[in-house]
């Protein structure tokens, strides 16, 4: 039942499915109204109560920043070690729910590594992430592919002109993000380093990417594990660097700690464990 119920989330999450259809079907596959209601709270978190760093951590500095995106005003979370200097930079790209305390909170994990991180909200032409995550949702599905990509790559010529980023800069993406990562890369040739979470492949001008490219993959995502193979086969016969990591009896959103049905603290312990050396050997 488990399995059934995480599948039929799984597919509201990434589609364009109507919430009260979402609903119905988990009432009927659950078995009932009140099992239902005991269930949803499991599958969806509420976004926020696992902060491994806390906002007002004394040993950062964060701040909301403004800059000119490619189709309008863009906003993004920056967080950094208080000792300030010349940083390796990271953008962290957020999910298919917006710019949430989730995401606030691993780039301020990056910070602690010793980064310059910029967390851009991608929704930011159209108002900001608002803080209903289901609307969240719907307004990243209306969004267009080219101008999401041309916008990152805004972010990416913003953090690379910060005061303290070192000129050096990477990127690191979850879900949503882990795709639009991969699109970064293919579109960016400045960007140095790529880690896509369990993101969706590109399939053409992958002959462009300069970045080296580590690739996360939850072993129980056969929706992105589909794409997988082709990916790296490409990547490689084009001369590219590429590291590729399926963590076994994971679920895709793996690393989303705020997510108690998707959540696996050993892949995600194993997976940051990776990611962190991975940025510095590529942006120092």
């Amino acid at each position: 039942m488990e399995q059934r119920i995480y599948e039929l989330y799984d597919h509201y999450v990434h589609s364009a499915e109507p919430r009260r259809v979402f609903l119905h079907k988990l009432v009927t596959t659950a078995g009932g109204v009140a099992a239902a209601a005991a269930i949803l709270p499991w599958l969806e978190g509420t976004g926020a109560e696992a902060a491994m760093v806390p906002a007002n951590d004394d040993r950062l500095t964060t701040e909301t920043m403004k800059f000119k995106g490619a189709t309008g005003e863009m906003s993004a979370y920056v967080a950094m070690p208080k000792a300030g200097g010349k940083l390796p930079t990271v953008v962290v790209i957020h999910e298919n729910r917006g710019l949430t305390d989730h995401i606030r909170d691993v780039a301020r994990r990056l910070a602690l590594e010793g980064f310059l991180a910029v967390a851009p909200d991608m929704l930011s032409p159209d108002g900001g992430t608002p803080k209903d995550r289901d609307k969240a949702g719907e307004m990243i599905g209306k969004l267009k592919g080219g101008d999401v990509v041309k916008n990152l790559v805004a972010t990416t010529a913003f953090a690379r002109g910060l005061p303290n980023s070192n000129g050096k800069v990477g990127a690191v993406g979850f879900c949503w993000g882990g795709q639009r990562t991969n699109q970064l890369a293919v579109a960016d040739p400045k960007l140095l380093a790529a880690v896509p979470y369990y993101g969706r492949q590109p399939t053409k001008d992958i002959d462009k990417i300069n970045a080296k490219m580590l690739l996360q993959y939850a072993g129980e995502d056969p929706r992105v594990l589909a794409g997988k193979d082709a990916f790296v086969k490409a990547l490689k016969a084009n001369g590219k660097s590429v590291e590729v990591y399926v963590y076994a009896g994971a679920k895709h959103a793996f690393n989303n700690d705020a997510n108690p049905a998707r959540y696996n603290p050993a892949a995600a312990k194993l997976a940051w464990s990776r990611t962190v050396p991975f940025l510095k050997a590529n942006l120092q």
